[in-house]
Protein backbone atom coordinates (compact mmCIF):
# COMPACT_ATOMS: atom_id res chain seq x y z
CA UNK A 1 0.00 0.00 0.00
CA UNK A 2 2.26 2.70 -0.81
CA UNK A 3 5.44 2.74 -2.72
CA UNK A 4 7.18 1.43 0.63
CA UNK A 5 4.71 -0.99 2.52
CA UNK A 6 3.13 -3.53 1.38
CA UNK A 7 -0.06 -4.88 3.47
CA UNK A 8 -1.42 -8.11 3.11
CA UNK A 9 -4.93 -9.16 5.10
CA UNK A 10 -5.99 -12.62 6.34
CA UNK A 11 -8.35 -13.49 9.48
CA UNK A 12 -8.66 -9.76 10.02
CA UNK A 13 -4.62 -9.45 11.04
CA UNK A 14 -3.50 -6.94 8.65
CA UNK A 15 0.96 -7.78 8.26
CA UNK A 16 2.30 -4.41 7.08
CA UNK A 17 5.48 -4.62 5.66
CA UNK A 18 8.30 -1.67 5.35
CA UNK A 19 9.93 -2.22 2.15
CA UNK A 20 12.47 0.42 1.98
CA UNK A 21 15.87 -1.16 0.95
CA UNK A 22 18.29 -1.55 1.79
CA UNK A 23 18.13 -0.96 5.48
CA UNK A 24 14.33 0.31 5.18
CA UNK A 25 15.31 3.63 6.73
CA UNK A 26 12.54 6.18 8.27
CA UNK A 27 12.75 9.02 5.84
CA UNK A 28 9.80 12.06 5.93
CA UNK A 29 8.41 9.27 2.81
CA UNK A 30 8.03 6.62 4.49
CA UNK A 31 6.29 8.06 7.75
CA UNK A 32 3.86 10.16 5.98
CA UNK A 33 3.11 5.85 3.84
CA UNK A 34 3.49 4.52 7.24
CA UNK A 35 0.78 6.54 8.60
CA UNK A 36 -1.77 6.73 5.69
CA UNK A 37 -1.64 3.40 5.89
CA UNK A 38 -2.21 2.74 9.31
CA UNK A 39 -5.06 5.60 9.03
CA UNK A 40 -6.90 3.85 6.80
CA UNK A 41 -5.95 0.20 7.97
CA UNK A 42 -7.67 1.98 11.53
CA UNK A 43 -10.96 2.81 9.48
CA UNK A 44 -11.23 -0.87 8.29
CA UNK A 45 -13.97 -3.62 9.92
CA UNK A 46 -12.29 -5.95 7.77
CA UNK A 47 -8.83 -5.14 9.92
CA UNK A 48 -8.72 -5.85 13.76
CA UNK A 49 -5.25 -5.92 14.35
CA UNK A 50 -1.91 -4.98 13.04
CA UNK A 51 1.28 -6.47 12.36
CA UNK A 52 4.53 -4.46 11.92
CA UNK A 53 7.41 -6.24 10.23
CA UNK A 54 10.17 -5.31 7.76
CA UNK A 55 11.47 -6.81 4.14
CA UNK A 56 14.16 -9.20 4.41
CA UNK A 57 16.50 -9.15 7.64
CA UNK A 58 15.99 -6.02 8.90
CA UNK A 59 13.00 -4.36 10.70
CA UNK A 60 13.87 -0.67 10.42
CA UNK A 61 17.55 -0.02 10.78
CA UNK A 62 17.19 4.07 11.67
CA UNK A 63 16.30 7.45 10.28
CA UNK A 64 16.90 8.31 7.12
CA UNK A 65 20.99 9.19 7.81
CA UNK A 66 20.88 12.03 4.23
CA UNK A 67 17.52 13.72 5.43
CA UNK A 68 19.18 14.18 8.92
CA UNK A 69 22.20 15.73 7.40
CA UNK A 70 19.81 18.67 6.10
CA UNK A 71 19.12 19.41 9.61
CA UNK A 72 20.95 22.95 10.53
CA UNK A 73 18.70 24.49 13.34
CA UNK A 74 16.91 24.17 16.11
CA UNK A 75 13.67 24.73 14.79
CA UNK A 76 14.71 22.30 11.98
CA UNK A 77 15.56 19.30 14.31
CA UNK A 78 12.42 19.75 16.48
CA UNK A 79 9.99 20.02 13.25
CA UNK A 80 11.82 16.55 11.89
CA UNK A 81 11.30 15.12 15.27
CA UNK A 82 8.07 16.40 16.01
CA UNK A 83 6.84 14.63 12.96
CA UNK A 84 8.12 11.45 14.19
CA UNK A 85 6.69 11.97 17.70
CA UNK A 86 3.74 12.77 16.38
CA UNK A 87 2.91 9.82 13.84
CA UNK A 88 4.77 7.04 16.65
CA UNK A 89 2.10 8.52 19.14
CA UNK A 90 -0.79 7.91 16.83
CA UNK A 91 0.46 4.39 17.13
CA UNK A 92 0.38 3.82 20.41
CA UNK A 93 -2.91 5.17 21.19
CA UNK A 94 -4.85 3.05 18.12
CA UNK A 95 -7.37 1.02 19.15
CA UNK A 96 -6.60 -1.31 17.16
CA UNK A 97 -3.50 -3.71 18.81
CA UNK A 98 -0.47 -3.22 16.76
CA UNK A 99 2.20 -5.76 17.36
CA UNK A 100 5.94 -5.66 15.88
CA UNK A 101 7.58 -8.49 14.50
CA UNK A 102 11.24 -7.51 14.67
CA UNK A 103 12.28 -9.67 12.33
CA UNK A 104 15.85 -8.11 12.42
CA UNK A 105 17.89 -5.05 12.59
CA UNK A 106 16.29 -2.81 14.83
CA UNK A 107 17.96 0.13 15.77
CA UNK A 108 17.36 3.80 16.59
CA UNK A 109 14.28 4.95 15.02
CA UNK A 110 13.21 1.98 14.27
CA UNK A 111 13.94 0.76 17.99
CA UNK A 112 11.58 3.98 18.40
CA UNK A 113 9.14 2.42 16.14
CA UNK A 114 8.94 -0.70 17.90
CA UNK A 115 8.22 0.39 21.23
CA UNK A 116 5.22 2.58 20.37
CA UNK A 117 3.92 -0.90 19.12
CA UNK A 118 1.58 -2.44 21.62
CA UNK A 119 3.28 -6.08 21.93
CA UNK A 120 7.14 -7.04 20.56
CA UNK A 121 8.19 -10.02 18.95
CA UNK A 122 11.76 -10.10 18.64
CA UNK A 123 13.78 -12.10 16.58
CA UNK A 124 17.02 -14.02 18.50
CA UNK A 125 19.71 -12.56 16.00
CA UNK A 126 18.11 -8.96 16.00
CA UNK A 127 20.13 -6.05 16.97
CA UNK A 128 18.60 -3.73 19.47
CA UNK A 129 19.29 -0.62 20.35
CA UNK A 130 19.22 3.42 20.94
CA UNK A 131 22.84 4.47 19.01
CA UNK A 132 21.93 7.81 17.88
CA UNK A 133 24.73 9.00 20.84
CA UNK A 134 27.01 7.79 18.67
CA UNK A 135 26.46 10.60 16.27
CA UNK A 136 25.79 13.40 17.91
CA UNK A 137 21.91 13.10 19.42
CA UNK A 138 19.47 11.47 21.41
CA UNK A 139 16.29 9.39 20.05
CA UNK A 140 14.32 12.12 19.30
CA UNK A 141 10.54 10.03 18.11
CA UNK A 142 9.71 9.57 21.69
CA UNK A 143 12.82 7.03 22.53
CA UNK A 144 13.68 8.27 25.63
CA UNK A 145 10.26 8.29 27.61
CA UNK A 146 8.58 4.73 25.76
CA UNK A 147 12.19 2.98 26.68
CA UNK A 148 12.65 4.56 30.23
CA UNK A 149 8.85 3.50 30.83
CA UNK A 150 9.43 -0.40 29.71
CA UNK A 151 12.76 -0.78 31.49
CA UNK A 152 12.81 1.82 34.05
CA UNK A 153 15.37 4.83 33.91
CA UNK A 154 18.48 3.43 35.32
CA UNK A 155 18.89 0.41 32.86
CA UNK A 156 17.11 2.73 29.71
CA UNK A 157 19.90 5.40 31.08
CA UNK A 158 22.57 2.74 30.51
CA UNK A 159 21.42 1.98 27.12
CA UNK A 160 21.10 5.29 25.89
CA UNK A 161 24.45 6.79 27.15
CA UNK A 162 26.68 3.67 25.86
CA UNK A 163 25.25 3.33 22.54
CA UNK A 164 25.35 -0.34 22.90
CA UNK A 165 23.81 -3.31 21.01
CA UNK A 166 21.28 -4.87 23.15
CA UNK A 167 20.69 -8.55 22.92
CA UNK A 168 17.45 -9.78 21.87
CA UNK A 169 17.48 -12.28 25.63
CA UNK A 170 18.79 -9.06 27.41
CA UNK A 171 15.85 -7.21 25.53
CA UNK A 172 13.32 -9.45 27.00
CA UNK A 173 14.78 -10.02 30.31
CA UNK A 174 13.99 -6.40 30.88
CA UNK A 175 10.51 -6.03 29.35
CA UNK A 176 12.01 -4.19 25.75
CA UNK A 177 10.13 -6.77 24.02
CA UNK A 178 7.49 -9.38 24.80
CA UNK A 179 8.85 -12.81 23.39
CA UNK A 180 12.42 -13.79 21.86
CA UNK A 181 11.97 -16.43 18.89
CA UNK A 182 13.86 -18.19 16.31
CA UNK A 183 14.54 -15.67 12.75
CA UNK A 184 12.07 -17.78 10.58
CA UNK A 185 9.15 -17.95 13.12
CA UNK A 186 8.87 -14.69 14.73
CA UNK A 187 6.85 -13.51 11.37
CA UNK A 188 4.30 -16.49 11.70
CA UNK A 189 4.06 -16.39 15.81
CA UNK A 190 3.07 -12.92 15.76
CA UNK A 191 0.56 -13.10 12.98
CA UNK A 192 -0.63 -16.30 15.20
CA UNK A 193 -0.82 -13.84 18.22
CA UNK A 194 -2.59 -11.63 16.73
CA UNK A 195 -4.98 -14.09 15.14
CA UNK A 196 -6.05 -14.72 18.52
CA UNK A 197 -6.57 -11.61 20.18
CA UNK A 198 -8.74 -11.07 16.53
CA UNK A 199 -11.04 -13.24 17.42
CA UNK A 200 -12.07 -11.22 20.84
CA UNK A 201 -14.63 -8.41 20.67
CA UNK A 202 -13.45 -5.47 19.26
CA UNK A 203 -14.97 -3.51 22.18
CA UNK A 204 -13.16 -4.47 24.53
CA UNK A 205 -9.73 -4.60 22.53
CA UNK A 206 -10.38 -1.16 22.39
CA UNK A 207 -11.52 -0.14 25.61
CA UNK A 208 -8.76 -2.30 27.02
CA UNK A 209 -5.73 -0.49 24.82
CA UNK A 210 -7.10 3.32 25.98
CA UNK A 211 -7.51 1.84 29.66
CA UNK A 212 -4.29 0.65 29.49
CA UNK A 213 -2.29 4.05 27.60
CA UNK A 214 -4.92 6.61 29.04
CA UNK A 215 -3.64 5.63 32.81
CA UNK A 216 -0.10 5.59 31.71
CA UNK A 217 -0.40 9.31 31.03
CA UNK A 218 -2.09 10.38 34.35
CA UNK A 219 -0.88 11.54 37.40
CA UNK A 220 -2.02 9.78 39.88
CA UNK A 221 -3.42 6.14 40.69
CA UNK A 222 -6.69 7.64 41.32
CA UNK A 223 -6.79 9.01 38.09
CA UNK A 224 -5.71 5.79 36.39
CA UNK A 225 -8.00 3.94 37.47
CA UNK A 226 -10.96 6.14 36.74
CA UNK A 227 -9.50 5.88 33.13
CA UNK A 228 -10.49 1.89 33.84
CA UNK A 229 -13.63 2.70 34.63
CA UNK A 230 -14.77 4.81 31.89
CA UNK A 231 -13.25 1.53 30.05
CA UNK A 232 -15.14 -0.97 31.67
CA UNK A 233 -18.33 1.01 31.46
CA UNK A 234 -18.07 1.63 27.57
CA UNK A 235 -17.87 -2.28 27.74
CA UNK A 236 -20.83 -3.55 29.89
CA UNK A 237 -23.37 -2.03 27.44
CA UNK A 238 -21.87 -3.81 24.12
CA UNK A 239 -23.76 -6.66 23.02
CA UNK A 240 -20.88 -9.04 23.08
CA UNK A 241 -20.70 -8.44 27.11
CA UNK A 242 -23.94 -9.75 26.78
CA UNK A 243 -22.89 -12.36 24.86
CA UNK A 244 -19.24 -13.15 26.28
CA UNK A 245 -21.50 -13.75 29.67
CA UNK A 246 -24.49 -15.82 28.27
CA UNK A 247 -22.21 -18.04 26.35
CA UNK A 248 -19.75 -18.92 29.55
CA UNK A 249 -22.65 -19.43 31.84
CA UNK A 250 -24.21 -22.00 28.90
CA UNK A 251 -20.60 -23.39 28.53
CA UNK A 252 -20.09 -22.59 24.77
CA UNK A 253 -17.62 -20.49 22.68
CA UNK A 254 -18.38 -16.82 22.46
CA UNK A 255 -20.29 -16.28 19.21
CA UNK A 256 -18.80 -11.89 19.44
CA UNK A 257 -20.13 -9.27 17.02
CA UNK A 258 -17.65 -6.99 17.39
CA UNK A 259 -20.80 -4.34 19.07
Amino acid sequence: MGQYLNVAVDAKVATVTINNPPVNALGPDVLKNLEATLDELAGRKDVKVIVLTGTGSVFVAGADIKAMAQIQSVADGKKAAGEGQRIFLKIARMEKPVIAAINGVCLGGGMELAMACHIRMCSDRARLGQPEINLGIIPGFGGTQRMSRLVGRGKATEWMLTGDNIAPQDAKAAGLVNHVLPESEVLRQAQGMAKKIAMKPAVAIAQALKAINNGLEQPTMDAAMGAELEGFGKCCESPDMREGIKAFVEKRQPQFTDQ
